[in-house]
């Protein structure tokens, strides 16, 4: 089940919550009940394993 990261325009806090990819998005703040919540969107790290990802690779193409 995918984690979400929401956060208040009001107030400023910051939470994070388990749901399922049909759950609507939270729209009111838990902590001061305002409908100011938005989603925050972030780079999803990731791992390169192996060879062949970088120029500097052996074997990579030109």
């Amino acid at each position: 089940m995918p984690v979400y990261h929401y956060r208040c325009k009001e107030c400023g806090y910051d939470f994070t919550e388990h749901q399922s990819f049909d759950d609507a998005p939270i729209t009111t703040c838990p902590k001061c009940g305002h409908e100011t919540v938005h989603k925050v969107y972030s780079a999803v790290p990731i791992t390169f394993k192996g060879s062949g990802f970088y120029r500097t690779d052996k074997g990579a193409s030109k």
